[in-house]
């Protein structure tokens, strides 16, 4: 799985839940039970989600996450998991402008005040930013975050949110990354040769913040929208 959920998992496991994990592209197939579950993330991947002619699973993906939505199941999805989400409710995905590719700023955009999960965020802070894609928001969505390259970062509706961006990675993940050919393209092509190094050195010094607010807000989705128990912990301060 070349995008697990990282400190996402990290926290599920800290309150002592279980991860289903299904891989799509692997040929696994997704849970008849799915309403069962607590609730759903979706991670991302090299393809886009307008791909599913290369990548028929998607089809399968996209109506999932439509279904979940209308049923009010909790979802979390992140970078190709938030375009899949705006996919499924009838925002257009595409490829965007120019890549967006590094450890970079993002900005909360007003509505995130009043939100469950992102008032627990800083106004703006670093994340790591690895995809070409960019999606519009679907009807009845409130966006929630920005970034001075594209406009839709995050997003919600209803249970459901999408964030375009990382926060989740811890450091050996991201050198992983970087060694899947697809990956290491994107990033030579988008910022020439020696890119690689530099995000490292990047993403080592901000790391122990973003792990450490990716837990917290998706503790806050925890606690907030699917409702499980408050966890103590220095994090959650």
């Amino acid at each position: 799985m070349c995008e697990p959920p990282g400190a996402y998992e990290d926290e599920l496991i800290a309150r002592g839940f279980r991860v289903s994990r299904v891989q799509l592209g692997e040929g696994e197939q997704l849970p008849g039970d799915w309403r069962s579950f607590a609730g759903i993330i979706a991670m991302g991947g090299p393809m886009g989600a307008y791909e599913c002619d290369q990548h028929p699973w998607l089809l399968a993906e996209v109506a999932l996450i439509r279904e979940a939505v209308d049923a009010d199941v909790p979802f979390w999805g992140v970078c190709l998991g938030a375009q899949l989400l705006a996919a499924s409710l009838d925002g257009s995905v595409g490829p965007g402008n120019a890549p967006e590719i590094g450890v970079l700023e993002v900005s909360l955009a007003a509505a995130a005040a009043t939100d469950p999960v992102f008032a627990h965020a800083p106004s703006s802070f670093a994340a790591l930013q690895w995809h070409s894609d960019t999606y519009q928001l679907p009807e009845g969505s409130m966006r929630l975050a920005s970034s001075s390259a594209y406009l839709e970062q995050a997003f919600r509706i209803r249970n459901a949110y999408g964030l375009q961006f990382h926060l989740e990675v811890p450091t050996d993940l991201l050198a992983e990354w970087a060694e899947l050919p697809a990956y290491a393209r994107s990033l030579e092509t988008a910022l020439g040769p020696g890119a690689l190094e530099q995000m490292m050195s990047d993403w080592r010094a901000t790391a122990p913040r973003t792990l450490t607010l990716a837990r917290k807000l998706f503790g806050a989705w925890l606690e907030e929208v699917v409702g499980l128990p408050a966890l103590s912990g220095d994090w959650a301060a």
